[in-house]
């Protein structure tokens, strides 16, 4: 029990996030602070220096499994993705996103110049489309798309 002073009261036009921005709106004159976003680092690493990294260079910063197998190179299937990836990316508009490339290669690494990239990924019934996100990098394709 609750002393009516002390409960919580709710307003139902109203979520409790609104209230924070509506509080700190009225107290610096309704200047509300713009937003800074958490910037993307891939293992001290920002994206910028990711896109301009070679392969020897990213594969130091992967984990030994997926750097043993960049090591020992990245085999057809995987350099025809790559090929079809960058041809769908010179062929969308800028700003838009790029048609998606169907693959079965769910072994394929996930490599700085994929990002932004739409691949359909096959789990054995149907392809599903992913797109590829900064933070997907050094991961495997098939790891999102579940079977």
């Amino acid at each position: 029990p609750v002393s009516p002073s002390r409960r919580p009261t709710f307003c139902p036009l109203r979520s409790p996030s609104d209230s924070k921005l509506i509080s700190i709106m009225a107290d610096d004159g309704a200047v509300r602070k713009k937003r800074t976003f958490k910037k993307f680092m891939f293992r001290g690493v920002d994206l910028e220096t990711l896109y301009d990294m070679t392969h020897e260079e990213f594969s130091e910063k992967i984990n030994a499994r997926q750097r043993r197998r960049m090591m020992r190179g990245l085999k057809r299937k995987c350099n025809t993705l790559m090929t079809r990836l960058t041809k769908a990316k010179k062929a969308a508009t800028p700003g838009e996103r790029p048609e998606g490339v169907k693959t079965h290669v769910r072994s394929m690494i996930i490599v700085p110049e994929m990002i932004g990239s739409v691949v359909g990924v096959y789990n054995g019934k149907v392809f599903n489309g992913i797109e590829i996100k900064p933070e997907m990098v050094g991961h495997y394709l098939g790891e999102f798309s579940i079977t």
